[in-house]
Order: structure tokens, then sequence, then C-alpha cells
């Protein structure tokens, strides 16, 4: 058998010129290959390996965070293609004896059984990444130890080898062209007859392994380490430091206005240094535990701080830092509703919304975070931005290397940030044509960006950009689904709603937070309360108005009523086989090759979190049982219910687009509706399903990350778990503090700043829903009313475009996505359209333009972009407030290009039609 000759010549001496390269002291290639040749073809094959220099050599926890930085490059998959190679035979001696995905290989018990194989990466001159031909070893102290190889390396056998005498194309034969060596481990010690060999332990797979969407190809390592600590005692210390440190200070900020807001990227930004310290700072001494311990072996400093241990940390961050929902609940009851059921109520409350989602997100696994379709562009950023710090690319690479673009842009983000949110606002509020014509009513509505629908597009501010999501990492075909419905219902529908005066709109501003009465003035909820008891006061609602709501608010709750039922139909259609076939454990859809690394560690029993799930609802029982709530148990089953239901619907969305589902209104109607009349049990009703949900989605979404970072499923479980648990105690904490040394805590003019304002609105909610009800909003004979045929509308509209799927496959209708296209309007309020209309030009100019045609920057840089935008606006935010806001009273500059926008009828918040005055109901 002849391999045909490739523009380089192949060296088919059977491995003795390499060999003999080696003792000669010939040079050799940063892979240990030999290039010199040799005419000696009879000797028998060895695979040769000669280690990197002392100054090469990488660990495997730096290596494993390097990935491939495109997916359009062609790799061999034949020893006939006809791409530029760097083409070198390595003859290696097969085992006929061990069968099996893996294989051990030594020239000292096994003759070869194939001809030289292939060894093919890509030209070295237009490397894919940085470094992509080095191995390394990861203990470099010891004789033996692990290596990798980066798989754009591959391995291209020329024919079938039969073993035992018979051809297969099982496990552990090695059988088609174009298989690649994802890892392998030696020894190099000397064989018995004095000859340098070296004992492998081959992991091979497809030539193309790897996840087939190329977003996640371009910011997830496609090889793992499982020898990596995780659960190490200085992982424990730093993230549960840091995120009780964060858990106490936003409570604290979300009682404050203005007030920043520590995120989970701050933590993962601050850990990394810290965990460098850490690495160095700490003995290197193994203890070993008592017998009734386990005996095991710990250390404080396993080694340099590592990826696994990293975004354990990010992990605990993002289901701990965010104050908890049912705070509002605990708050509002406590400071309006003058009910005060103490900490005991607080504390259980917190922990049952909190950690009920965890045990339905655990269940969930096999649907939303094992199928490579699941992708979630919310964790491409995060591992782009992990795997960017943690991989030091070489300068032989050639153009600039990941880390160095991160650092530069985030610097650059972070001085930018002071024109728009400091120097020069208007920046930021960008409203150029209103500032043109400032009383125009009709242009400040339609081109304004604080109330009107942002038709100017632009603004230069990445907080306002990115305030529904970065554009950088939601998918082309979710994006122009999300400005196609924002376009109908906001641009086209209610303009003419709007200016037809449908349900008196025009009496009212275009786009608002605040519901207002029959005169057009914000409605005042203590008019129709009583003064002591904060009850519903019938004669005073009828005497004073009812609600009205302003456009935008009006299509919201259009939306919302037909998304409610779209997503079921929706997920029955299109993913009701999958779903079925996930409960009876048949298995979704192939594997990837994250799916298959994870196979290395021990998955979650899923009744450990079905315990989790019992028990913190039986929490949620206790809470509403002990305590005086006026909550019945049966409504507790419902609010279970809603989140059960829709946890795979949102799953789905959330985990293809990036854009969350939420459970607010059938939260707030529900129980305002089977509830008349009790505000607590309202909005305790609200807190749980509500949270629960968002709760569920968070976990899920957490544990695809660590799914993508490969972190063992039993480490993200207890990291989790722990984080949330302490968090739950630290919010209280804090809150229990703050009542009982501010004082005049939440007033409008509190000295410190501390008026609550997410309570307020809180508040007012639960009195619109809690106490007026929905039945006096959306019954029958009521203003709007005919919104609830939306939930019909949102039943029937998937069918047809699902049957047109099923008659015509090829046609481009099947790709129409209707709960997307439904969903993706629905962050207004608060959102405005300037937050719409400027996110999808950013994303058409980097999701469709420069991936369309510059694949490869885009596939190296986009994702580390939007992590540097996202760090650097985050972190130059916090600076602005500390240090430029916040002392003294703040520093002010009044200048025209701080106070233009100010002076428009879009900052004024003015009607179309204005109030009468003296007030008169209109």
């Amino acid at each position: 058998m002849r391999s045909p000759q490739p523009r380089h010549q192949q060296r088919t001496d059977g491995g003795q010129g390499l060999r003999e390269s080696l003792d000669s002291g010939a040079d050799v290639d940063s892979q240990g290959f030999s290039d010199a040749s040799d005419s000696s073809s009879d000797a028998e094959g060895v695979f040769a390996f000669h280690p990197p220099s002392t100054a090469e050599q990488r660990t495997v926890p730096e290596r494993q965070s390097e990935k491939r930085a495109s997916s359009s490059r062609n790799y061999i998959s034949s020893p006939h293609s006809e791409d530029s190679h760097t083409l070198v035979d390595m003859p290696i001696p097969l085992s006929p004896a061990v069968a099996g995905p893996s294989r051990l290989i030594s020239r000292s018990q096994f003759r070869p059984q194939i001809e030289p194989y292939i060894v093919a990466r890509q030209n070295a001159a237009v490397p894919p990444y940085p470094d992509h031909d080095r191995y390394s070893a990861s203990r470099p102290s010891s004789r033996a130890g692990h290596l990798r190889t980066h798989s754009d390396v591959r391995i291209a056998f020329t024919e079938t080898v039969p073993i035992r005498g018979e051809e297969t194309e099982k496990p552990g034969m090695v059988s088609e062209a174009g298989k690649s060596v994802l890892g392998f481990e030696f020894d190099d010690s000397e064989s018995r007859d004095g000859s340098k060999e070296c004992d492998l332990n081959v992991v091979w797979t497809d030539q193309a392994e790897d996840s087939p969407y190329p977003e996640v190809r371009a910011s997830v390592s496609n090889i793992d380490e499982p020898s990596m600590p995780v659960l190490t005692f200085r992982m424990w210390t730093i993230g549960l430091t840091l995120c009780t440190m964060s858990a106490g200070l936003n409570t604290f900020f979300n009682f404050r206005f203005p007030a920043p807001y520590i995120v989970p990227l701050v933590l993962l930004l601050l850990s990394y240094p810290i965990g460098k310290i850490a690495a160095y700072a700490l003995p290197i001494t193994r203890y070993r535990l008592p017998s009734w311990l386990g005996s095991y072996d710990i250390s404080l400093n396993p080694g340099p701080w590592n990826i696994k241990e990293h975004v354990c940390v990010f992990l605990m961050a993002n289901v701990s830092v965010n104050p908890a929902y049912a705070m509002n609940t605990i708050v509002v009851s406590e400071l309006f509703y003058q009910v005060r059921l103490g900490s005991g109520f607080n504390l259980t409350l917190v922990l049952a919304t909190q950690l009920t989602g965890f045990g339905i997100a655990g269940l969930a696994r096999r649907f939303l975070v094992w199928p490579a379709s699941m992708v979630w562009p919310q964790n491409l950023v995060a591992c782009t931005l992990l795997n960017t710090l943690h991989a030091e690319e070489d300068s032989q690479s050639g153009g600039t290397s990941r880390y160095k673009f991160f650092m530069i842009a985030t610097a650059a983000a972070f001085f930018y940030y002071f024109l728009p949110g400091f120097l020069f606002q208007a920046l930021s509020m960008f409203s150029y044509v209103c500032w043109m014509a400032p009383d125009n009513i009709i242009v400040n509505q339609l081109f304004g960006v604080r109330s009107g629908l942002g038709f100017g597009i632009l603004t230069f501010d990445w907080s306002q950009i990115s305030f529904i999501g970065s554009p950088l990492m939601v998918p082309w075909w979710a994006q122009v689904h999300v400005i196609a419905g924002f376009i109908l219902f906001y641009w086209v529908i209610a303009p003419l709603m709007y200016y037809g005066n449908v349900w008196k709109l025009a009496h009212l501003p275009m786009a608002s937070n605040s519901p207002f009465d029959n005169t057009g003035r914000p409605y005042n909820i203590m008019r129709v309360m009583t003064a002591q008891q904060h009850t519903f006061n019938v004669t005073a609602y009828d005497e004073y108005s009812p609600l009205y709501l302003p456009a935008t608010y009006v299509i919201t709750y259009l939306l919302a009523f037909a998304l409610s039922t779209c997503v079921i139909v929706h997920t029955i259609l299109y993913h009701g086989r999958a779903v079925l076939d996930g409960i009876m454990r048949v298995r979704v859809e192939d594997d990837d090759i994250h799916a298959k690394l994870m196979r290395n560690y021990p998955e979650v029993p899923d009744w450990w979190y079905a315990l989790c799930l019992a028990f913190f609802f039986s929490m949620a029982i206790l809470t509403v049982q002990v305590w005086p709530t006026g909550m019945p148990v049966w409504t507790l089953f419902l609010a279970i219910l809603l989140p059960v239901i829709y946890i795979l619907p949102s799953g789905f969305i959330y985990a293809v687009t990036g854009q969350t589902i939420s459970l607010n209104l059938l939260g707030e109607i529900i129980p305002g509706t089977l509830l008349p009349g009790r505000p607590l049990a309202n909005m305790i009703f609200k807190a749980y399903s509500v949270q629960a949900l968002s709760e569920a989605l968070s976990f899920v979404q957490d544990l695809k990350l660590g799914h993508y970072i490969k972190v063992p499923p039993r480490a993200s479980f207890l990291v989790q778990l722990a984080a949330t648990t302490l968090a739950a105690f630290v919010q209280v904490g804090v809150k229990e503090w703050l009542f009982a040394n501010v004082h005049d805590l939440c007033s409008p003019n509190q000295k410190e700043l501390l008026t609550c304002p997410h309570n307020e609105v809180y508040f007012t909610a639960s009195a619109v829903w809690g106490l007026i009800g929905p039945r006096r909003q959306f019954g029958s004979n009521t203003i709007y009313g005919p919104e609830l045929y939306a939930l019909l509308f949102g039943a029937l509209i998937p069918v047809p475009f699902w049957l047109w799927r099923r008659r015509f496959s090829d046609s481009r209708l099947p790709h129409i996505n209707i709960p997307v296209f439904l969903n993706g309007p629905s962050f207004i309020p608060p959102a405005t359209g300037i937050n719409y209309s400027s996110w999808f030009a950013v994303g058409f100019a980097f999701q469709y333009a420069v991936r369309t045609r510059h694949f490869a920057w885009w596939s190296k840089f986009n994702y580390v972009l939007s992590a540097a935008l996202d760090s650097g606006t985050v972190l130059s935010i916090c600076a602005v407030f500390l240090f430029l806001q916040f002392p003294g009273g703040g520093v002010t500059l009044n200048w025209m290009g701080n106070t233009i926008f100010t002076r428009t009828a879009d900052w004024k918040v003015l009607p179309l039609i204005p109030p009468s005055v003296p007030p008169q109901p209109f």
C-alpha cells in the first residue's frame, strides 16, 4: 500500500530515521517530531517523542483554556487532500488486544500492523490559534503525566485496520479515515531493550469532533483535563467571601437611589487576580485527614489557579448576588401594609422562593443542558472571557492575542464611558431629532429616547445598547425575529392605536412605567385604600377613577397574554417528541464532544434534585401555614405548577436566543382573580411563581456553563446550593439590620437616599392587582377586556407555521419562531424604543456583516469584544458613582451637552392631548 505524494515529501523510514535524528540532536519541531529523513525503511516502527524546551513547556490548565478561533478551517479528511499541510509520517504500532475508546500502544508488546499514517496539521504560517502545535506535561516534575494535543492535529488512516481477524467500526477500532487525537498518557521510561519509547493511552474521536454550532466552536474548548482540581480550599474561600460581600452590598444598594449594582461579571474579574495571588502565597504542603474523615489528602494550594476553580466562583456569583425577589414582598408588607411576621418568616420565604427553582432546574437538565442545540448565548461570552484570562497565547501565532485584545478593549470601554455617563450625557440620550423640534409632541413621541419609540436609532452608550442583552451574543436569526416583532407591535400597531385615540391612549404619554387616572395624571393608589388597614375602598374607587394604561403597557399586556399560550402550543408541536423521549429516558439528540467529555464525571442523580424540590416546597407550605399570610395551601400548589409548566417552553427560547420569558403577568392576574383583596397573599404567590421560574432558568444556565467548561456536575450542584443558601441568610440579615438601625427608611426625604424605589413599584403593582384586581381591568365590559382574545390568538398562531413546515420542509418559512417573535419586544417597559433600534443596528454590524465577511476575526474576537465592553462599562459605572456622584452630594456639570435632552417633550413625558386645567375626566 502506497500513500500519495503530498507537496511535502513523505518519509517512509518506518521511524528509524526519527530515532536516529533524536539521538543525533537533529532539529525537532515544537511537537517533538523530527523533520530529518532517512532512507532506512526496514526498521520496526516506533513513536518517538521529544518534549518541548523548558521555556516552551506549558501546563495542562493553561492549555485547557485554549480553543479554536474559527470553524472555517479545512481539515484534511484523507491522504488525498490537496490542501496545503505540513505532513509527517509517523509509523505507530497498534494493539490488537485492546478494545474500547482508548488503546494502549507499546512497541515492546506489539508489532506494527498498518502502513505509516499521516499526522496532518495546518500550515504553520497561518495557525488557527496561538500555540496550536504544542504539547505540554501537566506534571513536569514526574516521569509520567498527561499530554494533550489540540484538535487541529488530525490523523488520517489509509485503510481499515483488521482487529482479531475482522473489520469493524465499533468504538475502540481505528477504522475510518479522519480520526483525531484528543489526548494521551505517556511514560518516557526506557524499555527493556534500552530504546526510548512511550506507552500511550490514546483517545480517538472523529475528525470534525466539535460542536456543530460555530458560535460554540469559537468560544468553548473541546478538550478537557479531568485531573484538574475543582473543589479546593481556595475556591471555597474566595467564592463564598466574594458572594457574601456582593449579596450584602446589592441588598443595601437595592434600598438606595441612585446606586450601583455589582454584577457577576465584576466578581469574575476580581476573583482572577485573587486566585492568582492565592496560588502564589498559600503553602503547598499536603495534609492527610484523619481516618474518620476518609483519610483524604488535601492541600491549600494544589497548583496554579485554574479555569474550573474560576468558573465555580462565577457560578456562585450568578446565583447569589441578585437581591431576592421575595425581599420586595417582605419590605412592602412591613412598611406599607404594616404586617410584620418576623425574621423566621422572612428567612423561610426567601429560602423557599430561591431554591425551589434549583430542584426544577436539575430535573430539566436532559432537555436544556445536555443537548448541543441548547447553546445558551450568554454562556458563550462567559466562556470566551474565562478562556481568554486563562490562555497564555504565544507571540508566534501572529496578530493580536485574545487576552491583549480583551485588555485593550476593556480599558477603552472603561475610559470611554466617562463621556456618555458623566461628561457628555447627551451621547447617551441621543434624541438628536427632538433637539431640533423640542416642543413638537409627535416628533418627540416617535424619535424620543425616554418616552418615545426610538426612531432615531443612534446612541453612543453601551449600557443603552446592551440594556436588553449584548447584541454581540444573540444569534442573527433571533435578532431578526426580535426586531420584526418590535417594529410590528411598537412602530406600527402602537402608533395606530395611539393616534386613533383607542381606549383614550392619546390622553396619556406614548410610553411610561406608570398607570394613570381619567384626568391623564399618575394614578394615586392611596386614594382607593383605607388609611389604616391598607385595604381596598370600593366607594373611593368608584368616586375616583378607573386605572388607565399607556400605549406601551397596552401592547405589553397584549403580548404577554398571547405568549402565555403560544409557548405551550409551540413546545408541544415542535418539541413534544423530544420531551416525551426525555421523560422516557430516551436520548433527545446525539451527544456532541462536550457531552462526551462530561462522561468522565459522575452525574448528579435526579433524586438529589427531586429531594431539594420536595424539601423547599415543604418549606413554602410551612411559611404560609405557620404565619398568618391569608394564602391557602392549594394556591401554593398552583403557584409551583406555573414554573413547572413553563420551565421547558421558556428554557428552549432562552437557550437559543438569550431572551427570557417572565411569569409576571400570570403571577399577578391568577392570585388577583382567586384571592381578591388579599395583597400579601397576592405578593407571595407572585414571588413564589415568578422567582421559581427565574431561578430555575438561572440554575440551568449555570449548569450549561459548567458543562462547557467541563466542571464535574456534582461540583456544580454543591457550589450552587451552598452559595444560594448563604446568600439568603446574608440578604435577610442586611434587611433586618437596616430596619433596626436606619431612621425613616424608604421615606422620600431619607438623608442617606435609602428611598426604596424598587419597593415602591412593587407596592403599586400589589395594590393594582391584589386590591383593585384584574377583573376591574380585564373583565367583561371593561376597557381592556378585548385583550383577553390574545390568549386564543397565541394558542392558534403556531399551528399554521408548523403545518407549513411539515408540508414544505425546504421553505424558509419553517425558520419562523413565533414565541421569539412575540417575546422579543417584552422588555418594554422599562426598556424604550432606543434600546431596541440601537441594539439591532449593532447586532446587524457584528452578527451579520462582520460574521459573513470576516468570519475568522468574528470567531476569534466577537465574544471577547462583548465581554470587554460589558466589563469596562460596568467598572466605569461603579467608578463614576463612587468617585463622582456619591461623595458630598456628587459633582455635576451643567452645560448644553448634559442638559439639551432635558428640554424636550420626550424628556418631560408629555401626551398628545394635554390634561385639562383644572383636571377634568376625559
